[in-house]
Parts: structure tokens; sequence; C-alpha cells
């Protein structure tokens, strides 16, 4: 089965250029200057619109369990609103329970997505139980072709690990060549932060941003570097949001140590003012980190430019307002935490664009390249050449679109983003050379996703 795409600006982390595309069955078979080929079984005429490889969230939560609940969107609805969204490829967290394997973690996780996934996915380890057993078993886990670890300096008695746990992990890593990923806040503060609040009879959720101060950021990431710069560990910063960490992340990549961090949308465009909104609604922004003040915000846009943030992904984990948010109703320490956004990540980076944040090898780079060779998956995944899977968007840079939950396909009752207006919308998704979302709507199905088994980061020596 051949495709042919013609008549696009095919986009790289270089900027774009006008080529056809040609795809045979699942690969991407020739980049050419266009009109070399006349014919295919199904031609896409991508004519004024942008032709970029699929998108890779590699920070996603489904079907998380938090807080005597499960986030809401399964990994065949997530999945799909990812697809529509012009994510080809996710990377979602199996979370290590204390007392469990890390081995019995991954059957479970794979149990939940294998034959439920509409693109491919990939996973990362949660390691909450750090001894001898799971140490080795870190190898087992790359073997299997997982090939990063997250660890929690936030959630003390659930996820928090201690300063030598981390480097007992970091040490392992550095041996066997993966990857440390970090929550970088500083939990023991926080929990004591959260504690004077309620007791002073502050429950709204506003005060979830209050007690989790940026500095607190600032300090547990700059903890974490020096651990892995002592250790020799590489080390990524997952959902950095103050202009405390990033001047961390800054400082170690300039030394030459090899620290990389993503950001999300969140992050570029809310605000601690959506936590403050009257009565109950700032519920639906509490994530952590928290949101933070707008000044923060310049500072952000400013580390994609520079590549001090490598990486945009969303921490997609959505709860619903009714019935999950509304848990924490007068004691914010409740309120499940995390946000929606798969589907929407694309298009909010693309504003940066419009608005002369980033360029347009940029936009491809933070969504799609960089993220593929961070977690091993480079050239399969994050480029349009010969011999790459044919992740493929077709993206109208000029089309308008409000977000709102009535239009959104993730499972959830609200949408961080309601009535944003924006610039540019996807229009074609190829995942592995198959149509799956269309102007005439979703093409695609469950199962169609397949597990990718990741090599290590292509950025380390």
């Amino acid at each position: 089965m051949r495709t042919l795409i013609k008549g696009g600006t095919v986009l790289s982390p270089t900027g774009g250029v006008l080529a056809d595309v040609l795809v045979q069955d699942e690969q991407v078979a020739a980049v050419t200057a266009p009109g070399v080929f006349d014919t295919a079984d199904t031609v896409l005429d991508a004519t004024g619109k942008y032709v970029l490889p699929g998108g890779i969230d590699a920070h996603t939560h489904m079907e998380m369990p938090f807080g005597g609940t499960f986030s809401a969107d399964t990994f065949e609805t997530g999945t799909t609103a990812a697809a529509w969204g012009g994510t080809t490829t996710i990377i979602d967290f199996a979370v290590q329970a204390k007392g469990t394997s890390l081995v019995s973690t991954l059957d479970k996780w794979h149990e939940k997505a294998d034959g439920n996934c509409a693109v491919d996915y990939g996973f990362h380890m949660i390691v909450s139980d750090v001894n001898d057993a799971t140490l080795k078993e870190m190898e087992t886990c790359i073997d299997s072709g997982v090939t990063s670890f997250k660890m929690f300096m936030a959630y003390p008695g659930v996820f928090y690990s201690t300063d030598g746990e981390i480097l007992r992990a970091m040490q392992k890593a550095r041996e066997t060549g993966s990857t440390i990923m970090m929550h970088a806040e500083n939990g023991i503060a926080i929990d004591e932060l959260v504690a004077q609040a309620l007791a002073s009879g502050k429950g709204e959720p506003v005060q979830h941003g209050l007690t989790r101060p940026s500095a607190l950021e600032g300090e547990a990431t700059s903890r974490a570097i020096t651990l892995a710069q002592v250790t020799g560990a590489p080390l990524y910063i997952v959902h950095l949001s103050a202009a405390e960490a990033l001047s961390a992340v800054a400082e170690a990549r300039d030394s030459g140590q090899h620290v990389f961090a993503e950001t999300c949308p969140q992050y570029l465009y809310l605000s601690i003012d959506d936590l403050a909104k009257p009565g109950f609604e700032g519920a639906k922004y509490v994530a952590s980190p928290p949101l933070r003040e707008k000044r923060h915000q310049a500072d952000l846009w400013r580390g994609l430019r520079t590549n001090d943030l490598s990486v945009v992904s969303t921490d997609h984990c959505p709860f619903c307002f009714k019935d999950q948010k509304e848990l924490g109703r007068g004691d914010f320490s409740k309120i499940p935490n995390g946000m929606p956004g798969v589907e929407h990540r694309m298009d909010l980076l693309h504003q940066g664009v419009v608005a002369g944040e980033i360029s347009l090898g940029r936009w491809v780079e933070a969504c799609s390249t960089t993220p593929a060779r961070m977690f091993g998956l480079y050239p399969r995944k994050g480029v349009i050449a010969p011999g790459s899977d044919a992740d493929i968007v077709i993206y109208d840079p000029a089309a308008r679109q409000t977000l709102s939950a009535e239009t959104h396909h993730m499972n959830v009752d609200y949408s961080a983003y309601e009535g944003f207006e924006i610039t540019g919308k996807v229009e074609t998704v190829l995942s592995r050379g198959k149509v799956v979302v269309s102007p005439s709507g979703f093409s695609g199905g469950t199962g169609h996703g397949r597990f990718l088994s990741r090599e290590k980061c292509q950025y380390l020596n």
C-alpha cells in the first residue's frame, strides 16, 4: 500500500522545505522534490499545510492510581485523544507500589495497555521502593525496553525517596546507562506547609499552589543535580515549572553535565490565578508542581529557545471535576493531582510559533525529534525520513479553533483551556502509514498501537 503526501512543507528541526512524502506500508519510502511521484494508492494533498513527524508525548498517566481513584483516561481513550491532537506515540508510567517488584509492575501495565492503544506506546518505570531487589530488577526492565526510571522527592509515604535511595538508584543508572527522571519538589517541607495551612482553616484549591512555593522546586532540582553529579548519572527533570529550577538546570548544562528537562503547556499558558478562581473552580487546575505566577512563563519560553528545556510533554493525568476533583472539597490536599492535556500539546506549542516565541523547527524538535532521541526511539520515530515509521501529521497553520470540553476527545468533563482561541489545527494523522485521523473523522482503532521497546538515551556519550 502506497500513500503519497504531496505539495506540503515538510518540517524538521532545521526548518521547512517544499517536498512530497511517499509512504510504503508502515514506513516512509522517500522524501522528494515536488512532482517526482504522481500516483499512489492514496494521495493526500497537503498544499499550504505543514507535514511534520507525529508528536511524541513522553509523559502521560493513563489509568493511574492516585488518592483512592484512577486518572479518567484509559489507554484506549487517552491514545485516541492523543491521535486527534497529532501525537502518535506516548510514553506512560508503570507505577511501582511499595512492597512490589518492578517486573510485576511492568507486567501489570502491559495488561492495561497491550491491545488497547490507538497509537504506539512505551513505558517508563516509577521506582518508589529502593532496595537490592529493585535495583537488580532495573536491569531486567532495561532488557525489556524500559530504559528510564522516575523517582520522587515529593509525596512522602507514597512515592518519596530519600537522598540515599536516590543516590543508590543513580549509581545503578550510571552502571547500566539508563536515565533517572526526577519529580523535584521538597516534599518534606511541602507537607509541613500543607499541615500548617489546613490547621489554619485554609482549605481552598489555591492553597495547593501557595504551599508548594517555587523555591522548593528550585532547591530540590539543585539537590537532584548534585546527586547526579556525584554519581555520574544522567538526569531528566520532569514537568519543570519554575524559574529557580530552570536556573539550576541551565547552570548544570553549561558545565557539561548530562542534565535535561521538560516543561508542559500548562506552565506556559496557565498560572496560579487559575488555581485562585472563585468557589471550587480552582480544583480543575490542581497538579504538581503547581501552576506558578505568570512571571515564570517568560523564563520557560526562553528556556525552550535556548534548549535548557529540551522537551515539551503534558503530564496528562486527568481527573473529572465531578466525583474526582470534588474529593478534595474543603481540603485541597485531597484533590487528585493532575490535568488533561494530551490532545492539545501540539496545538498549544504551535501558538508559540504564532507568537514568535519559538521557531517552526523548535516546535518539531521539542514535540517530536528530541523526545525520540531522549528516550531511544530515533530514527524510528521523530523524523520524516526513508526507513522511519510513517507517523506523520498534516497540519493546517491557518485554521482557527476554540478549545472546549464540548469538542475534545479526552475522557474528562472539563478543559483546562476552555475558550482558548488558537491558530492551527491537525488535519490528517498517519500512524505507521495508516490514516487514523482525517477531515472526515477518526478512522483508527483500538489495538493498532504497538509497544515500543526503547534503546537508551541517544544524547549520552
